[in-house]
């Protein structure tokens, strides 16, 4: 049924999503909802755009001024994601359009994951059980796949929002870790207090770090923030953790400084040209990768989606989104 003969707004849903979800949004709108496995092409984004007022995205769709210009009657883009580079929030309030987002829900679990990779690059936990697979364990070594202590060492965070600071008070709090972290702005003295954490420049936060735990937002002003030279301050003994966003490190670099010995290991999350992966990266052994499921609970992943969905149902229903990107813009049903 088109909007036109049922007077309620059209939507696309861009990504599957969990069919409650789904139906949901079908109490309020005439859904469109995509049901292929890998992303949509953006040919076929525009086409099914057309007569939409809203879209409900993930992080991986492009909306920029082209799209916009085509899709003239689009009001709101919801993204069931925190990192929103995708979206040319810009571009969106000068047409109009409203944008949010999902922050919060996926603090705790995405930060859970955030250590449990730190600690799985520390501990060498799947270099280890790769050579048990191959059956090269035949024997006890006192260095036999030695990696470095979590307990006691320093902790360098770099992006301390909701997701760093929850890092952060699990190192402080769980493993005694002495915190040191690096932000555009402080946090307060309080909140320094409260987990013994100490700013420091970005050099100085390389140099000190035992365990680099990246979790910046991604812009052209974050990429390769970490490059070559960043990499050459850190110790031998330290590890890199980045669940931030592919392009905050540079891959390439990261690859020739782990064979280079300049650090211990790394685990990333995130990559550069995601799902696609440096060729260099598969090849040094003391890499721990996954793929980009730091938010993957499903508890979580169920929240991410429902927010999306309460932010596309007020935003087409005159009502304020709970968690919008640009809230001058004001959209009608």
């Amino acid at each position: 049924m088109s909007s036109s003969a049922s007077h309620r707004p059209a939507v696309l849903v861009a990504r599957q999503v969990f069919p409650d979800t789904v139906a949901r949004l079908r109490q309020h709108f005439d859904v469109e909802a995509y049901e292929g496995h890998t992303p949509i092409r953006r040919d076929e984004l525009i086409a099914r755009l057309q007569g939409k007022a809203g879209v409900f995205v993930a992080g991986t769709e492009p909306i920029d001024a082209d799209l916009l210009q085509a899709c003239p009657s689009l009001k709101a883009v919801c993204s069931m994601a925190v990192g929103y580079n995708n979206i040319d929030v810009a571009a969106c309030t000068a047409r109009g359009v409203l944008v949010t987002n999902a922050p919060g829900v996926l603090t705790e679990t995405t930060a859970d994951f955030g250590f449990a990779l730190m600690m799985a690059t520390a501990r060498r936990i799947t270099e280890s059980e790769r050579f048990l697979r191959r059956g090269e364990w035949t024997h006890w070594s006192y260095d036999l796949m030695a990696g470095q202590d979590i307990h006691g060492a320093t902790l360098g965070v770099l992006g301390m929002g909701r997701i760093g600071q929850a890092i952060a008070r699990r190192g402080a709090l769980g493993f005694g870790m002495k915190v040191v972290y690096h932000n555009r702005s402080r946090l307060s003295e309080a909140e320094e207090a409260a987990i013994g954490a100490r700013w420091l420049t970005l050099p100085e936060l390389m140099a000190q770090a035992d365990h680099l735990v990246i979790v910046v937002p991604y812009s052209a002003g974050t990429h390769h923030l970490v490059g070559a030279a960043q990499l050459a301050l850190m110790k031998p003994t330290a590890t890199l953790t980045n669940i931030a966003r592919g392009g905050v490190v540079d891959d390439a670099a990261l690859a020739e400084a782990l064979k280079a010995g300049q650090l211990a290991a790394a685990g990333l999350d995130v990559f550069e040209g995601e799902p696609q992966v440096h060729p260099a990266l598969l090849e040094v052994p003391n890499m721990v990768l996954t793929p980009h499921i730091a938010s993957a609970s499903l508890a979580t992943r169920r929240a991410m989606a429902e927010l999306a969905a309460d932010n596309l149902i007020a935003a087409l229903t005159g009502r304020q989104p709970l968690t919008p990107l640009n809230p001058e813009v004001r959209t009608s049903a």
